[in-house]
């Protein structure tokens, strides 16, 4: 219309809306994680732990690779079996069979990703979602005996990258040990 004032309300503000709750958001929302990504990044965390821990422990125990699939198929991978495991097991040691792990951050294939599935993920969990994830890995070391010495160096490289104090660590291990999961 002619003549009509016209007023500046002030600069423009990017934003998004959500196709579920039709709710709007500053464009800053998009570096969120979703739900989606979040599983994901969970369900990857579990794998990677069980794997860890079960290189360390060695794959010649029933009952470890028994528990280090039970986790893997909990995680969200139904039809994710021994043959499978064992298989990623050696694709990410570069060894066959009782491949040694090197969780010191040497830079073998399991230690690297190791930091990259729980590091982006720890900020992003309670305390006992990191926790969780650390017992997981302590059940499935204990699943054949006690505690190896490259299993517990293996599941203190979990704590770390979960950013667990060593202190608590430790506590988690010994009370692993004493309650059944």
């Amino acid at each position: 219309m002619i003549g009509t004032p016209v007023l500046p309300i002030g600069p423009v503000v990017g934003s998004v809306q959500c196709t579920s709750c039709h709710g709007r958001y500053g464009v800053e929302t998009l570096e969120q994680l979703t739900s989606v990504r979040l599983g994901s990044m969970l369900r990857d965390a579990q794998y990677t732990v069980a794997l860890a821990v079960l290189a360390a422990g060695g794959t010649s125990g029933r009952t470890a690779r028994d528990a280090a699939c039970a986790v893997v198929r909990e995680a969200g991978f139904e039809d994710c079996g021994e043959a499978q495991v064992l298989a990623a097991l050696a694709a990410l040691s570069g060894e066959p069979g009782d491949a040694p792990v090197d969780l010191d951050g040497s830079g073998s294939g399991l230690t690297i990703e190791l930091h990259a599935a729980l590091e982006p993920l720890a900020p992003h969990l309670a305390q006992q979602g990191r926790e969780r994830l650390l017992l997981q890995g302590a059940w499935i070391a204990l699943a054949d005996g006690r505690y190896l010495p490259q299993e517990r160096t293996a599941l203190a490289a979990v704590g770390r990258c979960l950013k667990l104090s060593e202190n608590r660590v430790g506590q988690l291990l010994e009370s692993a040990t004493s309650a059944p999961h």
